[in-house]
């Protein structure tokens, strides 16, 4: 029998493999439906997700919904817009104090049994370097994310939209004024 979109979002809320080595303990975080025509793909959940369980419901959410002049009803209509980070769990924190990369053993599980299932996807936001490479392969994320067009119509590529990309948006001006009123158009034009 054929799983559904709902029986892999289970599964995947189910999932234990990293318990040993998660800080907090798992609680996948993700929003999926069969319905959606946008796909957010970022990073991991980092303390303030992981708390409330809601997807990017932190400042690099907010930030992002910035980017994207989103209001946070647009952003969290499950049935238009599907999150699904390469981590789904909180991974923890490095030594220097950044969030650890997300588990390695996460996209490989999850991704393509939760993603084959939303057929109506129309535009991917890679958001950060670790979707991007996974994705699209070894590559800068800077010239990716310059390079924007040529990954469409599928894909979008773009910086993490942590407080540390604030010098990198003032150091590449061109992020401002071509990137983020293309981006608000793909958006735009995959939602309607």
């Amino acid at each position: 029998m054929k799983e559904t979109i709902s029986q892999a979002a289970a599964a995947a809320r189910a999932c234990r493999i990293c318990e040993a080595v998660l800080p907090l303990g798992p609680r996948p975080v993700f929003r999926v439906a069969a319905t959606a025509r946008l796909l957010i793909i970022g990073q991991a959940p980092g303390t303030k997700v992981h708390a409330t369980g809601i997807p990017w419901n932190d400042p690099s959410g907010d930030r992002l919904r910035g980017w994207l002049e989103m209001p946070r009803e647009t952003f969290y209509d499950q049935r238009r817009i599907a999150i699904v980070p390469m981590g789904l769990c909180y991974p923890g924190r490095l030594p220097n104090g950044g969030d650890a990369p997300p588990r390695p053993e996460c996209a490989p599980l999850w991704h393509q049994r939760l993603i084959h299932r939303m057929p109506r996807i129309r535009l991917t936001l890679l958001v950060g370097s670790y979707a991007q490479i996974y994705v699209l392969g070894r590559g800068a994320m800077t010239e990716r994310v310059h390079e924007f067009h040529q990954t469409l119509p599928r894909y979008f590529p773009l910086p993490h939209p942590s407080w540390r990309t604030t010098a990198w948006e003032r150091r590449n001006p061109w992020f401002a004024a071509e990137v983020l009123p293309a981006l608000r158009h793909a958006v735009t034009a995959a939602l309607a």
